[in-house]
């Protein structure tokens, strides 16, 4: 979609909103607000001070207004405020979403919301996380789904229009060697000489399926070589996972966040994805990215977004997720196979352009006038 969309130059005001706690979401509003300004729209972040530290919304061309992570009145005020004079707010992930409901309520601003995974929790806050979907379903003109199960999800929860959302995976490089930090320096770093680097990235949460993991390392230890672990992330589960290492001896290591995610997979001989939750896995996407065969849990979107580019095994089986290794690790041909299969894969993901062209065709047909009948 060029700039000269029937708003012509800059004549659009949208603001996203963003709760900042998802980095595949914070990512995507990034590369998206580069996107419209490129397009002459002007763009407004709403987010918490560490989102923009991290994510640069000010570099892309946006204005970004300190929002906190907070559905309290302050924040709502403040947001309500950044919206006064929109023509359209998009907001990103459940809570975001709907505090943009709250901050939009009496006025005609078109909503859009983007769920890029489905929220998880238990117990009573499940039943309050429901309430949430369907009020912010219900508010919003447009529901993007970042895979088919969220588009049903918001149909099923009262969406009166949900679609398919491109979503590109932000700036990611064709898996080629950075010469200053070659691939035998990083497995240097990391205790991996002369042994198998299993990866596995995300946040150290119960629901990541990091206790089927450490599982399936208790059966790695009887291996020669012994395979490493290496889990990047951090989370509440931190200290109960350290215990579990050390108790029984694992050869898995926690190595905390980091920016480097893409070195680091490019350097490890398998990617492990052991949760359910992610819809669009970003670890996923780098490892076929970088050609690092995958080994993942089915569950949430990850069949639909790597087709065959993976080993699948059943979701919270460690079992299988333990003997899916050590075939893999004798295999090589197999291996060769998911690599290709995982960069014919990849060449099938939208681009960044296609993202922000879908967006704005999403965005123009709500701000258009409507003829009089």
């Amino acid at each position: 979609m060029s700039s000269h969309s029937p708003h012509g130059q800059s004549s659009l005001r949208t603001v996203q909103v963003l709760g900042g706690g998802n980095a595949g979401s914070s990512a995507h509003v990034r590369s998206l607000a580069a996107g419209l300004v490129a397009r002459g729209v002007r763009v407004t972040v709403c987010a918490p001070v560490e989102a923009d530290d991290t994510y640069d919304f000010t570099g892309a061309g946006a204005e970004h207004v300190p929002v906190p992570r907070s559905s309290d009145p302050a924040s709502v005020a403040a947001l309500r405020a950044a919206c006064t004079d929109a023509d359209l707010v998009h907001a990103h992930g459940l809570h975001a979403s709907f505090r943009a409901v709250l901050a939009l309520s009496g006025r005609h601003t078109p909503l859009v919301v983007t769920w890029h995974n489905r929220a998880y929790a238990e117990g009573a806050r499940a039943h309050l996380l429901r309430l949430l979907e369907r009020r912010v379903a219900k508010a919003a003109a447009v529901v993007l789904g970042t895979t088919s199960d969220l588009v049903d999800r918001a149909r099923r929860t009262g969406a009166r229009d949900a679609r398919l959302a491109a979503v590109a995976l932000p700036g990611t490089r064709p898996a080629e060697e950075d010469p200053e930090r070659p691939r035998p320096k990083v497995r240097a770093e990391l205790g991996a000489i002369g042994r198998p680097l299993l990866m596995t990235v995300g946040s150290l949460e119960r629901h990541r399926g990091y206790d089927v993991l450490l599982d399936a390392a208790r059966a790695w230890r009887r291996l020669d070589p012994l395979p490493l672990v290496v889990v990047v992330g951090e989370g509440p589960s931190r200290a109960e996972l350290q215990r579990r290492i050390e108790d029984e001896e694992l050869p898995v290591r926690l190595i905390g966040r980091r920016d480097d995610l893409s070195e680091l997979l490019a350097a490890a001989d398998f990617a492990l994805l052991t949760g359910g939750e992610e819809s669009r896995s970003v670890l996923a996407q780098e490892a076929l990215h970088a050609r690092v065969p995958l080994v993942a849990a089915l569950a949430g979107g990850v069949r639909e977004l790597v087709g065959d580019a993976a080993e699948f095994v059943p979701h919270g089986d460690a079992d299988a997720l333990s003997d899916a290794v050590i075939r893999l690790l004798g295999d090589p041909g197999r291996c060769e196979r998911l690599r290709d299969a995982g960069t014919r894969q990849a060449a099938t993901w939208p681009s960044e352009d296609e993202t922000v062209a879908q967006v704005l065709s999403v965005y123009d047909e709500l701000t258009q006038p409507r003829p009089m009948i």
